[in-house]
């Protein structure tokens, strides 16, 4: 049995898994984080551009994104806080660490997300750093890719 690296301890068959494969829709909003998650462990960029409010995936680099999950060994997922997004919820908010190793460095991408209900369906909407993580703006360049890894341009984002 694969353990689901979203951290639930639950098989990946019975977690994410079905959410990934289309077989499923996660019902709430912790459920999408989590799934999100693991689609960046397993690479499966498509899953979470789709699964971007469609307001906002015009503002998502596939490619970039796509970058960031291959180069990227993905340590855990640690919740913090979750705020509404139940099943009768049309919006949530999810805080969450994402722990990973880039090269030889330990990092974590801490974020506060917000997640809407369209029709029934959950979407990430919008994240935003830890205002404690430090983002050094003279190291990152306006048009650089953020360091958030939403895809989005620095300036457009948690610039």
């Amino acid at each position: 049995m694969e353990k689901c690296p979203c951290g639930s301890g639950k098989s990946y068959d019975t977690c994410c898994g079905p959410y990934i494969s289309g077989t499923e829709k996660p019902k709430t909003a912790e459920q999408l984080m989590r799934s999100r998650y693991t689609a960046h462990v397993k690479n499966e960029i498509d899953y979470i551009i789709n699964t971007v409010h469609p307001s906002e995936r015009k503002s998502h680099d596939k490619a970039t994104i796509a970058e960031w999950a291959k180069n990227t060994e993905w340590q855990g997922l640690e919740l913090i806080s979750r705020e509404l997004g139940s099943i009768n919820h049309e919006i949530g908010k999810v805080e969450f660490k994402a722990h990973y190793k880039e090269g030889n460095a330990l990092k974590s991408h801490h974020e506060n997300s917000t997640f809407r209900k369209v029709d029934g369906v959950w979407y990430f909407h919008s994240g935003k750093l830890d205002p404690k993580e430090e983002v050094n703006p003279h190291k990152v360049g306006r048009n650089d890719p953020c360091p958030c890894g939403s895809g989005k341009k620095y300036k457009k984002c948690c610039g």
